[in-house]
Parts: structure tokens; sequence; C-alpha cells
């Protein structure tokens, strides 16, 4: 199926790692020029991505990112809010200090707050654009051991919604994707989500990852490469009349309708 990808310029955010990557070289593979944004770089260069070196979770990071984007390229077809990061609260939630919550609502949520508030403008000036961000099934599936982020994967959610009803009208689609767990650095390297969870009790990185995966009809973890295809699926004009929508790609996980 041919997406209609080729020649749009897009911006991906967190795009060094994970989802992010996937995204960017997916993105790539159809031929859109990306603008990559995050931190630190390490990967080799991938044809038709351009990394940019940004602190996304600062308030002028997303904004940096954008305007450099339309220096290179001159505007904006599509941004994929993906840049996230998630700590398990091993303490429960009176260890959650201010800071903590700030931090979490700062790059799960104001970051795309911001970006998305940088490139709507680039967007309306071509008369047609599409948001697709990356949330979690957390969303709407809260979890003690990561309370903050839920909140604020929640609030992401509401924001989006609320988005693609004022800029529906105006040629903009908006709309979201709900990951469970993935085969991600954040859920299985050293530091992620198995590992500090073995760490509190005890037990063993591996056991708590199968553990997580026998959770799920599938019995494993999606791909980043699944969650990149369903992204390329939202940016295209394929799916031109899907907006204010949420896709949830998590092996079965969430039982509810």
């Amino acid at each position: 199926m041919d997406l209609h990808l080729t020649g749009k310029i897009a911006v991906v955010t967190g795009a060094s790692k994970g989802i992010g990557l996937a995204v960017a070289r997916a993105l790539a593979a159809e031929g859109v020029q990306v603008v990559a944004g995050a931190r630190e770089w390490h990967e080799e260069p991938v044809p038709l991505v351009h990394p940019v070196a940004v602190d996304l979770g600062t308030a002028e990071g997303p904004g940096l990112l954008v305007d450099e984007a339309v220096r290179l390229f001159g505007g904006v077809d599509i941004l994929v809010n993906n840049v996230g990061a998630v700590r398990p609260r091993t303490g429960g939630f009176l260890s959650i200090t201010d800071d903590d919550w700030a931090g979490m609502v700062a790059l799960n949520l104001m970051s795309a707050v911001r970006a998305t508030r940088a490139v709507l403008p680039h967007l309306l000036e071509r008369g047609a654009g599409s948001v697709v961000t990356i949330g979690s099934v957390n969303a709407f599936l809260p979890d003690p051991l990561v309370m903050d982020y839920s909140a604020a994967k929640a609030a992401l959610a509401n924001f989006t919604k609320s988005l693609s009803k004022e800029f529906g009208p105006r040629g903009i689609r908006v709309n979201t994707i709900s990951p469970g767990p993935v085969a991600t650095a954040l859920w299985l390297g050293a530091g992620g989500v198995a590992a500090t969870i073995a760490e509190a009790s005890g037990g063993d990185a591996d056991a708590v990852a199968k553990s997580a995966a026998s959770g799920m009809v599938t019995g494993r973890f999606t791909t980043p490469e699944e969650v990149a295809d369903l992204v390329l699926l939202l940016a295209s004009d394929r799916a031109g009349n899907v907006t204010g929508a949420d896709f949830t790609i998590d092996g079965g996980l969430v039982t509810t309708l």
C-alpha cells in the first residue's frame, strides 16, 4: 500500500532509541524527511533522518526542535510526540516527591503540549497535517507502581482529544497510540522497569519481564516496529478521516471494552 508519505516532513521527539527511533526509521523508509530530537545521539546515521540534540523536557526544547525542522525544510507535515519516561515508584505514593511529579508531567505531558503548540502554525499554514502522540495503556489502566506516569499519560490523552476537536475542522488530524509493555530499554534495559522492580523485590529482571508478558494474550511484548507501523498509517492520508481516536497496542493486556 502506498501511504503517500514521500516528500513529507516529520518531527519526531525522543527519537534516539526505542519507539522513537523505530518511528524515525520507518518514516524515512517511506521517503519522509525526519527531524529527530533527543538529548543525546549514539546511533549510526540513517538516510533522511536529521538528528537534533535538544532537551525536550525544558520549556524551550520542543520549540527549538520544530524551528530546526522549519529552517531545514521550510515547514512540517507530521508531528510524532513520542518522548517520555517512566520510573517505578517501589516506595509507594508517599515516596513520590513534588520534583518527581513535576518531572513526569514535564516530559510526558508538557513536552507534547509545547511541541504541538510550536508545530500547529506550520500545519495550519499547509491546511493539513497529522499529530500522532504516543501515550500508554496506563492512561486508563492506573497502577500504583507508576502513579505519576499514569496520571501524566491520562492528562496527555485528554489534551489530545480536546485538540482534535479544535483543529479537526481546519484539516489537522490528532490521534494517540496507547502501547502496553514494549520491548525497549525502558522496560528491559539496565535500570529499566523490569530491573527496578526486581531490585526492589529481590527477584530477577528476566522473571519480572516474563511475568509481565504472561499477562498479555499474545504472551509477548509489543515490538517498537509494530508501534511504528501504526504511526505510519495514522500519519498518512490513508487514515484521512481518523481523528480524535486512540489505538491500543498491548497484546490483549487490557481485557475491558
